[in-house]
């Protein structure tokens, strides 16, 4: 489960959420968020998929969902968009991590020639992001084709503690640069009350629906395969905080470093691909932390494109009669197909990103709330909610399920919509 969670969320996107909005502010807030909001979600996507044993869609019409059966298939089509543009994004860091090892072989290199241009079409660029992403589909479907325990458990098993050990070893390296003291303590000490602005409060929101994987859709299809007496509140327990560490720990790699440099950390979504390739050109043995960086960054962002896969692998298995291995071919091509529109340039890739990365994942996580909070019997939700775990006040939580957390979630998805969509802010 935290090998579904861990990705370019965590080691990617949180970090330069933090730099954007202000430090230990957001971060205080995001921890806040994930305890309070984060793990009764997780625990609700869990209870959806195990009492209905489905996907996605046939998950929320087993609930009782009204028109369930066409948000399963609508969110099926969401994945499939998303998963297109995230392995496109895998494949971009694939081609980082090379780059990290060219000089070494004495090669003539630049990383960022694979990045989507601003506009326009680059033919390079696109040559370059097709067989990236190709291998990246490739690789999934070859651990897909190996099935859960053989493929994804073990994949995670020995991925995800690298992935940490990894880590690890690039913080002990950022905060031994001089100046890095003052980057950790605006990361972690200095809490500002006037950085938390509601923009930044809805942004940790939308940072933990999009960190967690919540969705209406891979937390459903991974609690499917739960087993019958397996804690809920442990597993979403377990998960929440192996996914925060790794976002914790990948802001502790990157942004005391920056600071030590005197970069910016408010740089947005390029402070991986721009900013830190200039952190890592600067320092001693740059190059190998680089490569590890990125090759850390790789593995996780891989298992959780793994997950994407399974969802829609299960959306298919359930409901059509196509074999695994049939399922996991059409789907590759399909992904693939998709995953071409965004390579063009960044003004067709950022809307692809905030329509299927963020306000439909929003979305979705709001109706799997409403499914097991307000359609599915109480006595099942009460009782998925207690397995394993008697002393669980799962009454309270139910209550919980069904007003708290969807309020949160629906004032990330109004913000989205008004901000984005409608440019009232």
């Amino acid at each position: 489960m935290v090998g579904v969670a861990v990705g370019l969320g965590n080691v990617w996107r949180f970090p330069y959420m933090a730099g954007k909005f202000g430090g230990a502010s957001f971060v205080t807030f995001y921890v806040l968020v994930v305890a309070l909001l984060g793990i009764p979600a997780l625990m609700a996507e869990y209870a959806l998929g195990r009492s209905t044993r489905r996907g996605p869609v046939g998950a929320f019409a087993a609930a009782g969902l009204p028109a369930g059966r066409i948000f399963g298939w609508i969110f099926f089509g969401v994945v499939s968009a998303a998963t297109g543009y995230y392995t496109n994004v895998i494949g971009w860091v694939l081609y980082f991590a090379a780059g990290q090892i060219a000089p070494a072989l004495g090669l003539e290199w630049s990383s960022a020639e694979v990045l989507p241009p601003e506009h326009g079409l680059v033919w390079r660029s696109l040559m370059l992001q097709l067989g990236c992403t190709g291998l990246v589909i490739g690789a999934c479907a070859w651990v897909l084709l190996r099935g859960l325990r053989g493929g994804i458990e073990r994949a995670s098993k020995i991925i995800i503690p690298t992935l940490f050990a990894i880590l690890v070893l690039l913080i002990v390296r950022a905060l031994t640069l001089p100046g890095a003291g003052a980057g950790l303590e605006w990361y972690i000490l200095k809490f500002d009350w006037a950085a938390l602005t509601p923009g930044a409060m809805v942004a940790a929101l939308g940072q933990a629906c999009f960190s967690l994987s919540l969705g209406g859709t891979f937390m459903v299809v991974y609690g499917s395969y739960l087993g019958a007496g397996e804690s809920l509140r442990r597993v979403a327990t377990w998960t929440a905080a192996g996914d925060t560490a790794a976002g914790l720990l990948a802001g502790l790699a990157i942004l005391p470093a920056v600071f030590a440099l005197g970069l910016e950390p408010g740089s947005g979504p390029g402070l991986i691909f721009f900013t830190l390739p200039q952190v890592f050109a600067a320092i001693p043995l740059g190059a190998l932390f680089g490569l590890l960086f990125f090759l850390a960054l790789l593995g996780g962002a891989f298992l959780s494109d793994v997950a994407a896969f399974e969802v829609l692998v299960a959306g298919l298995t359930d409901n059509t009669r196509l074999t695994r291995g049939r399922a996991i071919g059409l789907l590759s091509g399909a992904v693939f197909l998709l995953a071409i529109p965004p390579m063009i340039n960044m003004k067709v890739f950022l809307p692809w990103d905030l329509t299927f990365g963020s306000g439909m994942q929003t979305l979705g996580a709001l109706l799997a709330l409403l499914a097991v909070g307000w359609c599915l019997q109480r006595s099942e939700a009460l009782r998925q909610l207690a397995v394993a775990d008697p002393q669980n006040p799962v009454l309270w939580l139910y209550w919980w399920l069904r007003f708290v957390v969807p309020g949160g979630i629906l004032t990330v998805g109004a913000w989205w919509l008004l901000n984005e969509v409608f440019g009232a802010f």
